[in-house]
């Protein structure tokens, strides 16, 4: 039951930031781990002034970003702090030596701001593309190749902190130490008390400085007694690794490390794990960047994924374990050493496969892929039904080779079958991976995880490495660090958090069974989604992530339903079912970018279809298969309705579609607004004798007219084709023809069906039997096209190939704002689009927020609110700029953005033409 009393005192101290829709605490009821508790109630604070009025009113709090922790610490049956929401402030300090962010910032976010001054964050783990900065903070983030030297400890500068008593303390300012023993003396005389403590105490420093010798997130970082002084500075490194259990981190200021541009990485193929780890010190010595381990399983499932080359893709794995090694460099001749120096060392290794290192930047980036994408690409192999557990330790390397057989022959005694290790060998850390039942029994877990304990305390090691202690190794931090230490940890608690109210339960818990408690059971759902382990990674590409859902919400939602289904709580059915329709379906842009985060790659867009289709009543899917087979009227319909629109005045149209819209609905009326064009312009057919290629123009030149005047790509690109001395056929039925994508994304496959052959009977004679390529002008539609069955090019790469080369000298403009597609960047148009707009301009900006715009169609005539919502960042950046132009690559999404910013934006294309005339 949710507690009134509690909700009425959080609207009393910060109005308006709450959120108790059943699908919204469900939604945020899953994260990484295999943990499920869910919230009473989800906060959205904006500020560090309302986090600490939300800390004065003594509540229980858990605070979560990215929800990509793996141990438990970001779920919480209290109230539950969204972080990510209006904490995504990045700002470059000194060149890229240091850099301030917020906790809702996404690591590789803030890395894509320092690129450009040759600096990254230190702390690089897997999940780089969805954690923030707030987990890296709150879990002492490490990585591959950061280490101990660079990970969230050592490159931490200072951060605003607001403490359990709501007082806010920047730790970089002049006055902070001052600052902290007036306004929390019993704090800071507690942490210098402390300090005195262990300092005296040999055994427990050398228990420290053996503990944080290795990767170590277990407990709290004791070592900041040793490594600092001044209470300020001890506290600020405490709440480093701490998991949101000492205080809420506002803000923090990282010294950043160089990216180097040069590397050498390959793949050594081992015939056993043993003799893999057994390599591990002459390796080491080698002073790798990375050293990275996949076992048996992990190769096995490496093999299926798209990226694999062809040493993976032929290896016949029985007991082999493989290592990915990589040296960097900022100077090639250094890079030339380091390649040198590891030949030497892999000619003395017993391998399978010949020993090569790469500087190849997209064979690097395939392995890096793979080994980022491991975890979650192994869970999503796992059995349906059951739950993926990932467990973090780590040993002296010298121990790694014990390690794995003690683990090889744990998975034996208790029948875990393909079980993975993986991990950073470099750092003695490794990762092992089981697939558990917890609806049956949880006697085999228990056992095992104690039976896990002894074997790596056993070997001088630590029960988490970088995942953090969270829930799942909270009870063991006592046997880790003996009751001394554990005494001290506890003091620490006390100090900071008198009342326990800060993510109670994670870390120190005085339940023996607390690991064991709020398991995950995934329920069989639907086989677009049930191979989700609720990773998160998908979400921040997701366009509606800050309006409704993401991804991962998508999918827990339907499985809280069919769990609700299941317990025959219809009430919370049907709420959860009411709240879907909106929240998840009509919002959703099938934009598939998800796809392209995803490990195991699910497209809940498929999802989003078939649901979409569902629904849909004889008559719709009648209109629309008709529709199909009249395309040509259609369109000029449309064009003759917006046309109309526009003569009228503004207030008449917006009146009809707003009653329209209240009266049939929102999913099917669109909103017209004064921002919108005229009808564009009717495709006509124009044969070509002995063409080079047939193009079709896109529709959606007919049901807009370009913007602000300009010729629209149909008409630039074809000058651009007759300048470079290339002849396009137009076929007589292009005015009937389309992608595809208006039914598919809708959910009328049978009026998909109808256009496809429709296509394909044009196409078949158009091209002399597939003998001519085919160019469209949209990149949705060239990806519409590849869903109908047929290689169609993009006019973007067609131009980048076979007409920019054969241009005259551009005069080109000063500046670009160019915003890519989420079509252009699935079908790889990344590099053809640079190459044209850097034809174009002299200065060429994707700006900051850059991301889907989520017009997707008619989506954002029918829910304009969405769009507005994904372009917000992006429109923010555009605006504070001074460009010359604006372009995309595709005509609905140039509407996007100029609704977004108030810039006219082109197709590239038109750009292009203006430029070269």
């Amino acid at each position: 039951m949710i507690d009134s009393t509690a909700l009425a005192a959080v609207e009393n101290a910060v109005p308006g930031i709450t959120r108790t829709r059943a699908s919204d605490r469900l939604g945020m009821a899953h994260d990484a781990s295999h943990y499920l508790l869910t919230p009473q109630a989800v906060l959205v604070p904006e500020s560090a002034d309302q986090v600490a009025a939300l800390l004065r009113t003594g509540l229980p709090l858990t605070f979560r970003s990215g929800g990509t922790s793996l141990s438990g610490q970001a779920v919480s049956e209290h109230l539950l702090v969204d972080t990510r929401r209006h904490f995504r402030s990045i700002e470059v300090l000194d060149g890229g030596a240091r850099v301030r962010v917020q906790p809702g910032a996404v690591l590789r976010q803030v890395n894509a701001r320092l690129a450009p001054y040759g600096r990254k964050l230190g702390p690089d783990p897997a999940s780089e593309s969805a954690c923030t900065i707030g987990g890296v903070v709150a879990n002492n983030s490490s990585g591959m190749t950061c280490g101990t030297h660079a990970n969230t400890y050592r490159t931490l500068e200072s951060m605003t902190l607001v403490l359990a008593s709501g007082t806010v303390v920047d730790t970089g300012a002049p006055d902070a130490a001052q600052r902290l023993r007036a306004l929390e003396p019993e704090l800071a005389a507690g942490l210098e008390r402390l300090r005195d403590r262990i300092r005296g105490n040999p055994d427990s420093v050398r228990r420290i400085e053996a503990q944080f010798a290795l990767k170590n997130t277990m407990g709290y970082g004791l070592n900041s007694f040793l490594d600092h002084d001044d209470p300020v500075d001890i506290l600020a490194h405490l709440i480093v690794g701490s998991e949101g259990t000492l205080g809420f981190v506002a803000e923090a200021v990282l010294r950043t490390v160089p990216a180097h541009p040069l590397a050498a990485t390959g793949l050594l193929v081992f015939p056993s794990l043993h003799q893999a780890m057994a390599a591990m010190p002459g390796l080491v010595a080698a002073e790798p960047a990375a050293v990275e381990l996949l076992d048996a399983e992990s190769l096995r499932v490496a093999q299926t994924d798209p990226k694999a080359d062809d040493l993976l893709r032929t290896l016949t794995v029985r007991d082999h374990a493989a290592l990915l090694v990589e040296w960097q460099e900022s100077d090639a001749g250094a890079l030339g050493e380091r390649e040198g120096a590891a030949a030497t060392v892999f000619g003395e290794l017993e391998l399978s496969a010949p020993a090569r290192l790469s500087r190849d930047a997209g064979g690097r980036a395939a392995l890096w892929h793979i080994r980022k994408g491991l975890y979650a690409s192994v869970a999503g192999a796992r059995p349906s039904g059951t739950t993926a557990l990932l467990e973090d330790v780590a040993v002296p390397v010298t121990a790694l080779a014990d390690l794995c057989d003690d683990l090889g022959a744990l998975f034996a005694k208790h029948h875990y079958e393909r079980s993975v290790i993986f991990g950073h060998a470099k750092d003695g850390n490794l990762h092992f991976m089981l697939n558990e039942r917890f609806a049956t029994d949880l006697r085999r877990y228990a056992e095992f995880t104690e039976d896990m304990v002894e074997a790596v305390l056993g070997r001088g090691g630590t029960l988490k490495a970088e995942h953090g202690t969270g829930r799942v190794m909270a009870p063991f931090v006592r046997r880790q660090y003996g009751d001394e230490l554990y005494e001290v940890m506890r003091e620490v608690k006390r100090l900071c958090d008198p009342a326990g109210t800060l993510n109670p339960g994670v870390l120190l818990t005085d339940r023996e069974d607390a690991h064991l408690r709020d398991l995950k059971t995934v329920v069989t759902v639907e086989p677009e989604v049930d191979r989700c382990v609720e990773c998160g990674y998908c979400e921040p590409v997701c366009p509606s992530r800050d309006l409704t859902t993401t991804p991962r919400q998508r999918i827990v939602l339907r499985r809280e339903l069919a769990a609700a289904q299941a317990a025959g709580d219809h009430a919370l059915a049907r709420e959860l079912e009411e709240e879907y329709a909106y929240d998840a379906v009509d919002t959703c842009a099938v934009d598939g970018m998800c796809a392209t985060a995803c490990p195991v790659q699910i497209n809940t867009g498929d999802l989003t279809r078939r649901l979409r289709a569902e629904r849909h009543g004889r008559a719709a899917r009648t209109g629309w298969k008709s529709a199909a087979k009249h395309w040509d009227g259609v369109t000029r319909a449309m064009n003759l309705a917006l046309d109309t629109a526009a003569s009228l005045p503004p207030a008449l149209p917006e009146a009809a579609s707003g009653l329209g819209r209240d009266l049939i609905g929102a999913e099917t009326v669109p909103r017209w607004s004064r921002d919108l064009p005229r009808g564009g312009t009717r495709r006509r057919a124009a044969p070509a004798a002995s063409p080079d290629a047939v193009y079709l123009p896109s529709c959606l030149n007919t049901l807009f007219a370009p913007a602000d005047g300009g010729p629209g790509v149909m008409a630039a690109f074809r000058r651009l084709a007759g300048r470079a001395g290339i002849r396009l056929h137009v076929p007589e039925q292009i005015a009937g023809l389309c992608c595809g994508t208006p039914w598919s994304s809708k959910g009328f496959p049978d009026g998909h069906d109808t256009m496809a052959r429709r296509v394909a009977d044009v196409l078949t004679e158009a091209t002399d039997g597939g003998r001519l390529p085919v160019v469209t002008d949209a990149a949705s539609c060239t990806e519409g096209f590849d869903k109908l069955g047929f290689q169609v090019v993009d006019a973007i790469a067609f131009t980048a190939e076979r007409i920019l080369p054969r241009l005259p000298e551009a005069r080109r403009l000063p500046s670009l704002a160019l915003h890519p597609t989420c079509s252009s960047t699935r079908l790889g148009l990344d590099a053809a689009i640079t190459r044209i707009a850097e034809a174009v301009a002299e200065r060429v900006v994707v700006p900051d927020g850059w991301q889907c715009c989520a017009f997707a169609g008619d989506r954002g005539l029918l829910h304009p609110e969405l769009t507005a919502s994904a372009t917000r960042a992006e429109a923010a950046s555009v605006t504070a700029g001074d460009f010359t132009a604006h372009a995309s690559v595709n005509r609905t999404c140039e509407l996007g953005l100029t609704r977004a910013t108030g810039k006219p934006y082109h197709h590239l294309l038109e750009l292009l033409d203006r430029v070269t005339r």
